[in-house]
């Protein structure tokens, strides 16, 4: 089984605590599929939502094709995520009770195949985010002291 990460929500963990993670396929154009592997994706600010049984990727930003011609897509659709039934209504329960949201953390080719890692995340506060920031500045100077520490010996 291979996997290729073509992006990254980097924000995403900053801006939510994700509690748990779900893997989606993504149904896709042709030249969407194909700007994919370019890499050309831009997961910010971008959400899932369920609507009628049915989970969307919304938001999502895949630019159009370079060797498209006027049948290219659009860039800012809505794309429709393909998950067990099952899966979506349990989903669904979490989001509309606990204030829970739908994430994109990655968009990834597995097998040929396109998929989304969405995450299940609560938003967090401004205090929290400075706590997020203060422990990355910690663990970067620990890194740092012990690096410079094994130099010297």
């Amino acid at each position: 089984m291979s996997e290729k990460t073509v992006a990254r929500n980097k924000r995403a963990r900053f801006d939510f605590f994700i509690d748990e993670t779900h893997e989606a396929g993504m149904v896709l154009t042709g030249t969407e599929a194909k700007a994919l592997r370019e890499g050309k994706v831009n997961l910010k600010d971008s959400y899932a939502k369920i609507e009628k049984e049915e989970i969307f990727l919304v938001d999502a930003h895949i630019s159009p094709y370079t060797h498209g011609n006027r049948f290219n897509h659009d860039p800012d659709r809505p794309r429709k995520l393909l998950m067990h039934k099952r899966e979506i209504r349990r989903l669904y329960g979490k989001v509309r009770e606990k204030g829970y949201t739908l994430i994109p953390t990655r968009v990834y080719f597995k097998d040929g195949r396109a998929k989304v890692e969405l995450g299940l995340g609560k938003g967090k506060r401004a205090y929290d985010k400075r706590e997020t920031l203060k422990q990355k500045a910690i663990e970067r100077e620990v890194e740092r002291s012990y690096r410079g520490a094994r130099i010297k010996i």
